[in-house]
């Protein structure tokens, strides 16, 4: 369960969404790691990473902790830190005492929740039973496993460096050095997949286990391999018809779809990405990483401001600038922004949200969300009532849609 903390003299929001002048409290504070790195670049990715076979562990790693010095000098940034998500790239490339001594750099400097959850990303390729022994021991207590298939066809034509048996070892591996949380990334909609294939995948990742999925379908990002030279996708049709069948697959097997492509079994919610789409807050530190803090005035009488951050994103300017603010890009959110960018990640979320939750992160009406989609109501596309707004199936079947409303409409 994510704490809240830091009770600040701003406007309050009651279930309803109206604004009052009790105190509020500040929303739960994530910690996202960007290791950059990976051994080749996936045709498909367009992450900020980079293919190399040297990696300077030490070097970087003292540079993530002086971002974060820097990153907690900000005083709204000065609670606890309930997750912290190791992203990539690979991070798995990096051995365990590289990444012991960035969480303990990580515990001295900041006050990290007893409970807090930190995962580590990972590729079945990179891994063995002493490095994921030395994880576990380090205090990584979530492994999130890049498989993308289970199928050796599917992975050689994703490039990918591992194969199904890779896989499979990781997670035996995984389990043995006692993680007790793993996700497996799982796609469909693959070059050539018919439908039975991509139920196959489903069968064979669901027989390893694991407490969460993320099933997300195969797109074609611009700037990619796949993007320049696209390989041949199933019919859109038959892509759809996967996604549904595997999403009804799931659920009736036990895990609970949360978000667009998030399915897990009871208590296994991923809490970090849970408080992204719930508009929540969280450092960035790394090459390219993200942020997004919220400051809160002494005035009431102010709106607060929310900030969003973004590093520079070659690791090579990265380890040579200073992590001073100067060499961040920052940007206020307006009002606008706030309306849009609230709804764009807690549409995402199956049950939806409640009204009050707006205007409690954002500290504006919750009057004027419902405005913004207002549209997508008629359209049939999201239900507004009760304090809550939820996507319909038909909204969740043509969120794309959905969010361009949301985008080009007027509060």
């Amino acid at each position: 369960m994510m704490h809240l903390v830091e009770p600040c003299a701003c406007p309050f929001a009651d279930q309803a969404g109206s604004v009052n002048t009790h105190h509020l409290e500040l929303p739960p504070l994530g910690l996202y790691i960007h290791l950059p790195w990976c051994i080749r670049k996936c045709p498909y990715c367009d992450f900020n990473s980079y293919p190399t076979s040297e990696l300077p562990f030490a070097a970087y790693s003292e540079r993530l902790l002086a971002d974060l010095e820097q990153e907690l000098s900000a005083p709204a940034a000065q609670r606890p830190i309930q997750t912290v998500f190791i992203g990539g790239g690979t991070p798995s490339l990096f051995p365990g005492w590289a990444i012991r001594r960035l969480l303990d750099g990580v515990r001295s400097r900041s006050e990290l929740a007893a409970d807090a959850e930190i995962t580590l990303e990972s590729n079945p390729g990179t891994l063995d039973p002493q490095r994921l022994d030395d994880y576990r021991a380090a205090g990584v207590n979530r492994l999130s496993l890049g498989v993308q298939s289970l199928s050796a066809k599917h992975l050689r034509q994703l490039r990918r460096i591992h194969g199904p048996e890779e896989a499979r070892a990781a997670v035996q591996m995984a389990r043995a050095a006692g993680f007790t949380n793993i996700n497996l990334d799982l796609m469909f909609g693959l070059p050539e997949q018919d439908l039975a294939q991509a139920r196959a995948d489903l069968d064979e990742a669901l027989a390893l286990v694991p407490e969460h999925l993320s099933y997300y379908q195969l797109t074609l990002e611009p700037g990619t391999v796949f993007g320049t030279r696209p390989p041949v996708l199933p019919d859109p049709d038959l892509i759809a018809e996967m996604g549904w069948a595997g999403a009804e697959y799931l659920e009736t097997s036990g895990y609970r779809r949360y978000e667009v492509s998030a399915y897990a079994r009871p208590g296994y919610i991923c809490r970090h990405n849970l408080n992204y789409w719930q508009f929540g807050d969280y450092l960035g530190i790394g090459a390219g990483a993200h942020g997004k803090l919220t400051t809160c005035p002494q005035d009431p009488a102010h709106p607060w401001q929310i900030w969003r951050t973004e590093k520079p994103r070659h690791p090579r300017l990265y380890l040579r600038t200073s992590p001073a603010w100067p060499q961040v890009r920052r940007r206020l959110l307006t009002d606008e922004d706030l309306v849009v960018e609230f709804a764009l990640n807690a549409l995402r979320l199956t049950q939806g949200f409640a009204i009050g939750l707006f205007a409690a992160r954002t500290g504006r009406p919750g009057s004027w969300i419902t405005a913004k989609l207002t549209t997508a109501a008629q359209k049939g596309l999201v239900q507004i009532g009760h304090g809550r707004i939820e996507p319909t199936p038909r909204g969740y079947d043509l969120l794309d849609s959905l969010l361009l409303d949301l985008i080009e409409t007027e509060i």
